[in-house]
């Protein structure tokens, strides 16, 4: 199969490398899809699912907290702030950090607070819930 070699990775480690058949990756305007062929490309991406078809029979999902991409001669480069599968997932760590962002974002009128950093950090945690409950019973088995 002619494929495209994906790697991605973290600050703290490679984290995926593989052949794959197509990458999708949320980007800052919307969703876009990366295939065998595909133009050169260096692009931002946003909090999300990164969705790997590594073949016609096989999808692999990553949920991720945005980073940058890098497509070049049928190899891709992603370089994320985060990501992980859904069994790597910690719920409840990520049900206690929307808890605390809500927490913060109700007391921003009585409290000095990092605005933005707080609305980081509750869009964050509700992506790593909603992959959660989106594909935990489909490929956690």
């Amino acid at each position: 199969m002619v494929g495209i070699n994906l790697e991605i990775l973290t600050p703290a480690k490679l984290a995926y490398s593989s052949n794959v058949k197509a990458v999708t990756v949320p980007g800052t305007i919307g969703s876009f899809q990366v295939l065998v062929n595909h133009a050169p490309l260096i692009s931002t991406f946003e909090i999300g699912i990164i969705k790997v078809e590594v073949d016609d029979q096989k999808v692999e999902y990553f949920s991720t907290s945005g980073g940058t991409i890098e497509v070049l001669n049928n190899k891709i480069r992603i370089l994320a702030d985060s990501i992980e599968t859904v069994n790597e997932l910690d719920i409840q760590r990520a049900k206690n950090a929307l808890a605390r962002a809500q927490e913060r974002l109700a007391k921003k009128s009585i409290e000095k607070i990092d605005v933005t950093r707080a609305e980081s950090a509750l869009a964050r945690a509700n992506n790593r819930i909603n992959f959660y409950e989106k594909y935990f019973n489909f490929v956690a088995k």
